[in-house]
């Protein structure tokens, strides 16, 4: 772990130095005084910068104060804002090394006069693209954490099938997921949220993981709010990779599994019933659908497979319609799909759609996209139906670009 944030360390001086060479011929025209404010400036954001780098070495990211991590991760944008702007610098410096190495080799007498010839020129225009390339994207990014992370958007879908019962036809579901407590600052954007949440006036309102980034503790001071969901059939939770503790070094297993504890106490204390690789029956006008839950289950990157379908599913054959709580898209490929064909609808999140992408009328993409086969909305193959949820709260970056936090309504249609 070590080497890999040392590594990291370098990375992060390497392009500052190489940013802070690009800024000074950037403003080599520039009027003394305006000079010198650009250059302070970009030699105190490259020593913040190289500092939160120094930070990561001795003090492991998941325990940083999260009021701290908003700052960090601001710093963090900008390097790899910096890192795209000196592609273009990079790239040229690589072409005119060959060069040289060329014209020393077969024609040495040429090699000084052509650099020192065409070179100034060269290196301010691709320094000024550096620069510009480095903004745009920057303001984005800082624009995705200061509004993008709260715009709660509502998507609506139908999952129709023959073998809903006539009872549940306009059965209305709130899905949300991914909250990641611990990255709000405070309860403001959750109480937001769910007031969004309430007003959608659900049958059934499910939570398909991810309540914390890694500890119990994050869920402090949001009990209130957690209380507030409900629904006419009520609120039902699964469990999501990171509420496991798995990317924190806990002292004894015991701890490790008292934080898990916890979190599960929260959800209970919440009035919402924690599916732990199981089913219930939904009952409305004497008619009955399965809903079944399990713990993470991910097919991609290596994540734990807590999850036991077996167990789940077992006793829910005798349902007509089932909906499957599963937090990671893979699992429904991996195993759904292909073992359980009579899961009518799955429901996850995990995506988060990477908080960064494009999502225009027609259009969808996103990075996430490389690695997820099913990242975001609804899919479907032959009966059976997979939504994924973009997520309600933000992970890492703390903000979104595009691909903004997600409210689903899902309501289910006989036929």
């Amino acid at each position: 772990m070590f080497w890999r944030f040392f590594i990291f360390f370098i990375l992060v001086t390497v392009i500052e130095l190489y940013f802070l060479q690009a800024i000074k011929t950037f403003v080599q025209d520039f009027s003394e005084g305006k000079k010198k404010i650009v250059l302070w400036l970009a030699y105190g954001l490259a020593f913040y910068n190289i500092a939160i780098a120094v930070t990561s070495l001795f003090h492991p990211v998941p325990e940083w104060d999260p009021k701290f991590r908003y700052v960090a991760a601001a710093g963090l944008i900008l390097v790899v804002c910096k890192l795209f702007g000196i592609s273009f610098l990079l790239i040229d410096d690589v072409i005119r090394l060959f060069k040289w190495l060329y014209q020393l080799v077969f024609v040495k007498a040429q090699a000084t006069e052509h650099i020192n010839e065409n070179g100034i020129s060269r290196i301010k225009f691709l320094s000024q693209l550096a620069v510009t390339f480095t903004v745009i994207p920057a303001v984005s990014f800082l624009y995705g954490m200061i509004k993008g992370a709260y715009k709660f958007r509502v998507h609506k879908a139908e999952v129709s099938s023959l073998d809903l019962p006539e009872a549940f036809h306009g059965f209305k579901i709130v899905q949300i997921s991914d909250i990641h407590l611990g990255s709000f600052l405070d309860n403001s954007p959750v109480i937001k949220a769910f007031d969004i949440v309430m007003q959608q006036k659900a049958d059934l309102i499910l939570f398909t993981g991810d309540l914390v980034n890694n500890v119990a503790e994050e869920t402090n001071g949001f009990l209130e709010q957690l209380k507030s969901l409900n629904a006419p059939h009520g609120v039902f939770s699964v469990l999501g990779n990171h509420d496991y503790g798995d990317y924190v070094s806990w002292p004894t297993e015991e701890a490790k599994k008292a934080n898990l504890d916890a979190i599960k106490k929260v959800h209970s204390d919440s009035g919402w019933k924690l599916m732990m690789n199981e089913h219930v029956a939904i009952d409305k006008n004497g008619e009955k659908i399965a809903l079944l839950g399990i713990e993470n289950w991910g097919a991609n990157m290596h994540f734990p497979k807590y999850g036991k379908m077996k167990e789940a599913y077992s006793g829910a054959e005798q349902y007509p319609f089932k909906i499957l709580m599963s937090h990671d898209p893979s699992h429904w490929d991996k195993q759904v799909r292909t073992e359980y064909p009579d899961i009518d609808l799955t429901l996850s999140g995990h995506t988060h759609g990477m908080q960064f992408g494009i999502e225009i009328p027609g259009f969808k993409w996103s990075p996430v996209q490389y690695l997820y086969k099913q990242w975001a909305g609804l899919y479907k193959q032959e009966n059976q139906h997979l939504y994924v949820n973009r997520g309600l709260g933000f992970l890492g970056y703390p903000g979104r670009v595009g691909i903004w936090p997600e409210i689903t309504v899902i309501e289910l249609k006989k036929g």
